[in-house]
């Protein structure tokens, strides 16, 4: 096995796991409740996806030849709700996740251990992925969190709900039991 393929493959599959979080909390959410934002120092859904397309465009865009912190990016505009239309938030969203999961696709194993630069600062190409899947995870942890918190008894569940965890065991158990 190389590992350096494997963990590639598993990193491109746990970012993908990560936006599914967002896209299924996204789908679930009014375009009012995508603005809501708890007082004026909490951000909305739609803030935090502006910022976490900026931070990806930057971040992933050139990733092996330019600094991660691009000169385009206007960091402090990340966090003006001027996006009223969930159909542009949701492009938005998508712009950012395809420019990561483009660039990690294109990565071999031996681009694992060079060295890259984010705002000058050297990181391990394997380090920079695992910088960004923290700070990605963070982020959409927030969004579901508020999805939850604005959906009340009307959210749909992204994991295994409340009560029917031996239930989900059980079929799990069964599922790989002939693998």
């Amino acid at each position: 096995m190389e590992i350096g393929k494997e963990y590639l493959r598993i990193v491109i599959e746990r970012f993908n796991s990560v936006k599914s979080l967002g896209d299924k909390t996204l789908n679930q959410l009014s375009e009012e409740e995508i603005h809501w934002n708890y007082n004026s120092e909490s951000n909305s859904v739609a803030i935090i996806v502006k910022h976490l397309s900026g931070n990806m465009v930057s971040r992933w865009s050139d990733f092996l030849t330019s600094d991660g912190e691009k000169e385009y990016r206007n960091r402090d505009e990340e966090f003006i709700d001027d996006i009223t239309a969930k159909a542009e938030i949701i492009t938005v969203w998508e712009k950012g996740w395809k420019v990561l999961i483009e660039t990690l696709t294109d990565l071999s194993e031996q681009d694992l251990l060079k060295n890259i630069y984010i705002r000058g600062e050297s990181h391990l190409v394997l380090e920079a992925i695992e910088r960004q899947m923290a700070h990605y995870a963070y982020h959409v942890g927030q969004i579901v969190y508020m999805g939850k918190q604005l959906k009340d008894n009307n959210w749909k569940s992204l994991s295994i709900p409340k009560g029917k965890s031996e239930k989900y065991l059980q079929v799990m158990l069964e599922k790989h039991q002939d693998k």
